[in-house]
């Protein structure tokens, strides 16, 4: 047999085995679930899948006795899910849960794009997410537990619409962390809607509060990249954010990203061993694994000293003020 046909046949039965193995312990792991959040949990595109919210439910249980949150809501994301559809659509990944209402969300999120440096390749594609890690300057998802902590607004720029030049002000929820995510904060993580102003260039305008010393303001175009990916950060559409922030402003909530380092690993040897170990209770979307065959978290020691090594042989940039506007 051809190797890459071997490779894509072990490949599907761990697959089998996986999902299989993960439906024989979904049973126990929704036995203290509501009926009404029961019907939600599942493999199918806009359910979470057992594992991730098992996580995520005792991550807020948790963080509820230990009287960090009071929210009735929390969140979840399942980073091994699909990003896009095969038609290129918008998959639903990221959950917004409150079981006081009984109100349960799924909604798209991007995932950290990566870099491709010489010394190593750990870009991401936009549909499905290979690559893991925790390291500065990565650009990548790191999966675990996070807490909501306060929401930064900040100035892009002016962008035009309905012939009105008006404000972006882009508002960035940050995230407290903790094992693996606890460098959230170093890394400037956090979640805001996947929505960048793509600057062109600055006029004057200084009655402006955003002027600089000169009275100039930068001015661009609007580029929504919510069918993309983000530099590590959970995107949401620009609706589904004004949404998500309204939850949490002034009243912190958990949020739980699947998979953390330990899952990456445990899936990457079974799919290098072509068998599961009999007591394994692993998990990966199967759409996902079959398009990167295998996963990989690259721990910030691993990776730092590389990142900070291509940093340093970057060429000094002078900065160069935009152009004015025409």
């Amino acid at each position: 047999m051809h190797l890459v046909s071997l490779h894509l046949a072990i490949t599907f039965l761990i697959l089998v085995a996986l999902q299989a193995g993960h439906s024989s312990v979904a049973a126990g792991q929704t036995d203290d679930i509501p009926d009404w959040l029961s019907k939600h949990v599942g493999l199918s595109h806009g359910q979470i899948a057992p594992v991730v919210l098992k996580r995520a439910r005792a991550l807020y249980l948790r963080k509820q006795a230990e009287g960090k949150v009071k929210n009735p809501c929390y969140f979840a994301m399942d980073a091994t899910r699909p990003s896009l559809s095969s038609k290129g659509q918008i998959r639903h990944r990221f959950y917004v849960i409150c079981e006081a209402e009984k109100s349960f969300k799924a909604v798209s999120s991007g995932h950290g794009n990566g870099r491709k440096l010489s010394k190593a390749n750990f870009s991401n594609g936009r549909k499905c997410a290979k690559n893991f890690s925790n390291a500065e300057g990565s650009k990548l998802t790191t999966g675990g537990a996070y807490v909501t902590a306060e929401t930064r607004i900040s100035f892009k720029g002016f962008y035009r619409e309905q012939g009105e030049k008006k404000p972006f002000l882009r508002a960035f929820l940050l995230f407290d962390g903790e094992g693996d995510t606890a460098n959230a904060r170093e890394r400037a993580i956090g979640g805001h809607q996947a929505v960048m102003l793509k600057r062109r260039c600055r006029y004057k305008n200084a009655k402006s509060e955003y002027a600089d010393n000169d009275g100039y303001v930068p001015y661009g175009k609007l580029v929504d990249y919510s069918k993309g990916r983000s530099n590590g950060c959970t995107t949401w559409t620009p609706s589904q954010s004004k949404k998500i922030l309204k939850i949490v402003k002034d009243n912190p909530t958990t949020l739980y990203i699947y998979p953390e380092s330990g899952d990456v690993s445990a899936v990457k040897k079974a799919v290098k061993k072509g068998r599961l170990p009999p007591s394994s209770k692993l998990y990966w979307n199967s759409t996902c694994l079959l398009a990167i065959k295998s996963p990989k978290f690259w721990s910030k020691e691993t990776l730092q000293p590389m990142i900070n090594e291509w940093r340093r042989s970057l060429p000094k940039v002078t900065h160069r003020p935009l152009p004015i506007c025409k």
